[in-house]
């Protein structure tokens, strides 16, 4: 890498950047907007579905709607906001097509990749950074809100980190640097902790509709805000439940209504009553006389 070129580009760089955007899902305008609320300037973003053309049109009015080669021929910053196995063939496109100008500021916004899947376009002179938000977003005007004290897994160069950080902060975030290396365990990470939130909460709310609970959305909200909160101060001192106390018939109790009632969250129940055991067990919540007889009803799924 030629630290000299990167690092006398970026500080000849003027203050305040023009933005494009390639791939109009729901991170890119978002942050584009944000960007354009820091001073700088969207010039173009790049969408192919009708949906995405409709979020860019709200989030940044005004921006044309151009292919992605016109983005990159415009801008001085891009913003990469395609889908993960998309991104590698999108950067090799771009890098040999010759889109890539020297002195670009290249940012992917993948949580799996640092800065390596840059390496095409850095041959040709981009500068790369990986600046991906830990938030769920929505593909609407309110995710511009929520960027406000958003943690940003950050991997630059280090020749390049003021300015990963200070575009971080302009978009509202705080920047957390993640190696290189370690950037698919931290988006696993993030993974495990929000997507599959969703997931549970959804089956329990399934499952409340199910058992007569008018607004079973209502009934979890007060629950699931404390049981978030705790775990986020106590970790696994937070657990609660028939798991963590032992208490084998309830959780057997469970399971032969499960199957009944709703056979396809079974699996899940006993995966994650499973890890909660384990997780009890290894900080002594649950001891291992207790956990004798729980361990057998998940062993074989209830059906004792």
């Amino acid at each position: 890498m030629n630290t000299h070129r990167i690092t006398e580009s970026a500080e000849s760089r003027p203050a305040r950047l023009a933005v494009g955007v390639v791939g109009a899902g729901r991170v890119g305008p978002a942050l584009a907007a944000a960007l354009r609320l820091a001073g700088h300037r969207p010039v173009a973003v790049s969408g192919v579905s009708e949906a995405s053309r409709r979020r860019a049109e709200a989030l940044l009015p005004g921006v044309p709607l151009v292919e992605p080669a016109e983005v990159m021929a415009r801008a001085d910053l891009v913003l990469l906001t395609v889908p993960d196995d998309v991104l590698p063939g999108l950067v090799a496109g771009l890098a040999e097509t010759g889109a890539v100008r020297p002195g670009q500021l290249l940012v992917h916004t993948s949580g799996r990749y640092g800065t390596a899947v840059l390496d095409p376009a850095l041959r040709a002179g981009a500068l790369p950074l990986a600046l991906h938000p830990a938030m769920t977003f929505t593909g609407t005007s309110v995710d511009v809100q929520r960027l406000a004290g958003c943690p940003f897994g950050v991997t630059a160069p280090e020749e390049l980190r003021l300015a990963a950080e200070a575009l971080v902060v302009e978009m509202g975030g705080e920047p957390e640097w993640i190696a290189e290396q370690a950037r698919p365990l931290y988006h696993a990470a993030l993974a495990i902790g929000s997507n599959h939130l969703v997931t549970l909460v959804a089956q329990a709310r399934e499952l409340l509709t199910a058992a007569g609970v008018a607004n079973p959305g209502r009934m979890l909200g007060p629950l699931l805000g404390a049981s978030l909160d705790n775990a986020l101060r106590s970790g696994d001192q937070a657990l609660t439940g028939p798991v963590a106390r032992g208490d084998a018939g309830t959780v057997a109790a469970h399971v032969a209504e499960l199957r009944k009632a709703a056979p396809q969250a079974v699996n899940s129940y006993l995966a994650m009553a499973r890890a909660t055991a384990d997780r009890a067990l290894a900080n002594g919540m649950l001891k291992a006389e207790q956990a004798e007889a729980l361990l057998g009803v998940l062993a074989d799924g209830g059906n004792a």
